[in-house]
């Protein structure tokens, strides 16, 4: 009898890799999630319009998106590595300088427009955090795990999401000074911000830019990971073959669309429970661990916590589809089309909800069917940008973001145009009344430019990579009629791969694991 021969197994540092970026992506929601559950606090101690709430969430947004590209092509041409550590500290900074804003010294018009510049600058900071995750995973992680692994970040991050309410209406606090009672919520911005220093300490220690610089990954890891594509730092980058990709465009509109509606989430929600469901949602919440506060946190949470769940489930759902049919195309542009046409139809039902539990149910699966496409999504990023994937993510994310900031913006203004009629010192209740009819408009928005997505997903092909590679050949496969020559071009080219005449069908041997 033969003795059985032992097979080296891949190791699984690729792994620690998507700690690090999850933990980071947990970090990014954790901040920008503080403001918006603060943001009331923030207006009554500032006394802000909502025009000017709305302004400053779409500072961010602005910012977030007009630095995405250029934070994606400092991520391609000099290294995830450096450019990460650099971003995360500054936006830190920004958390940090958040809670050092204060009107009764600065007076209210310097103080609205320093926290607007922070705003700003905020976004900048966390701008580059995801397409750089996507240059990271591109080195790191081969075809058929990559929307798995993009999944879980974002499960990462809508989950802390979910969670910052719960933590952040833990830490604020109220005293009273001169009769009247103050909210402290600066502190919260402090904590924060030195989360985000910790975890550039951790990874400037432990990450390498390449797999094979790292001393942990052996050479069947790095073969699954290097597989039929290039993996060089992008050098000479074809500007113009990727501002005028139609492919590409149709991605980032799509973006645009979700993230259109998905930013009511994490700006105007917990204010909005509070203003339209008062029985419910009142001055009680802000009794800490009582059954009204933990209700609110749970329904304020309850969006992103679900949307967790939906980020790798639809990540794993697309891998899955991709290893069993072989079919790139429809693996990302089937749970696209679900998502989005799901989370429209329940943004319309939004509207007939008079109930809070009925509203939040509503606006929860929204959330959901949103972020089963998230996973289809970055991964496209990185199947059609290959190795200028940090510069296509970031497209795509400063395309989405835009819609953020028109969203922010252009719902608050639907909210005022509604007041106008209201008199001067009219009665709280009376201007919650008034402003009815466009949370109406607003909802009935979020959802057509859902259905918009879902057309633009039926539009989109992730297997047309926007600068194509030429086929990769491997040692002792010179012969073009080779079975390993024609699946490595197969998969450069993004087609779907078969068996070559009375070959085994091996999915291994093929580059598709089962």
């Amino acid at each position: 009898m033969n003795p059985a021969v032992a097979v080296e197994q891949p190791t699984r540092v690729r792994y620690g890799v998507l700690g690090f970026a999850c933990a980071l992506s947990m970090i990014t929601y954790l901040d920008r999630v503080c403001f918006g559950t603060v943001a009331s606090d923030i207006q009554n101690e500032f006394g802000l319009s909502e025009t000017q709430k709305g302004m400053l969430f779409s500072a961010f947004a602005l910012a977030y998106a007009a630095f995405e590209v250029p934070s994606g092509w400092l991520g391609d041409v000099y290294g995830a590595k450096r450019t990460l550590i650099r971003i995360v500290l500054a936006w830190s900074l920004f958390t940090v300088m958040t809670g050092l804003i204060y009107p009764s010294v600065m007076g209210a018009t310097l103080a609205f427009v320093a926290m607007l510049t922070i705003r700003f600058l905020f976004g900048v900071g966390e701008a580059g955090a995801y397409p750089n995750i996507a240059r990271s995973f591109h080195n790191w992680f081969p075809f058929e795990e990559r929307a798995t692994a993009k999944g879980a970040v974002w499960m990462a991050g809508r989950f802390m999401g979910g969670l910052s309410p719960f933590l952040v209406m833990a830490l604020v606090f109220q005293s009273t000074s001169g009769g009247q009672t103050v909210t402290h919520w600066r502190h919260i911005f402090w904590i924060f911000g030195a989360i985000g220093v910790l975890w550039c300490i951790a990874f400037a220690l432990w990450y390498r830019e390449r797999p094979e610089q790292h001393p942990g990954v052996n050479q069947v890891e790095l073969a699954l990971i290097q597989r039929g594509e290039e993996h060089g730092a992008a050098t000479a980058v074809p500007w113009r073959k990727i501002f005028t990709n139609g492919n590409l465009w149709i991605l980032c509109m799509m973006y645009f669309c979700a993230a259109y509606g998905w930013y009511f989430n994490i700006t105007y929600l917990p204010g909005y429970l509070r203003d339209y469901f008062p029985d419910h949602f009142g001055p009680a919440t802000r009794d800490k661990w009582s059954a009204e506060w933990w209700t609110f946190s749970i329904m304020a949470g309850a969006p992103l916590l679900l949307g967790s769940v939906a980020c790798l489930g639809g990540g794993l759902l697309s891998d899955f589809f991709i290893k069993r049919t072989g079919n790139r195309k429809w693996g990302r542009r089937l749970f696209g089309v679900i998502g989005h046409s799901c989370c429209a139809l329940c943004f319309f039902l939004a509207v007939f909800a008079d109930t809070p539990y009925l509203f939040i149910l509503a606006l929860a699966f929204a959330a959901f069917w949103n972020d089963v496409t998230m996973g289809a999504a970055w991964a496209s990023c990185i199947d059609i940008g290959r190795r200028f994937s940090g510069i296509v993510a970031g497209c795509m994310n400063t395309v989405g973001n835009i819609g953020g900031f028109f969203a922010g913006f252009i719902s608050g203004m639907i909210i005022d145009v509604y007041r106008t009629g209201v008199p001067a010192g009219a009665p709280r209740e009376a201007v919650l009344e008034a402003s009815k009819p466009g949370w109406t408009v607003n909802f009935l928005i979020f959802g057509g430019v859902y259905v918009v997505a879902t057309l633009l997903w039926l539009r989109f092909d992730s297997t047309k990579p926007i600068v194509p590679e030429e086929p990769k050949k491997i040692a002792g496969e010179d012969d073009e009629w080779s079975p390993a020559y024609r699946t490595i071009s197969a998969e450069s080219k993004g087609d779907k791969i078969e068996p070559h005449g009375d070959e085994p069908t091996d999915p291994t041997k093929h580059g598709i694991k089962e």
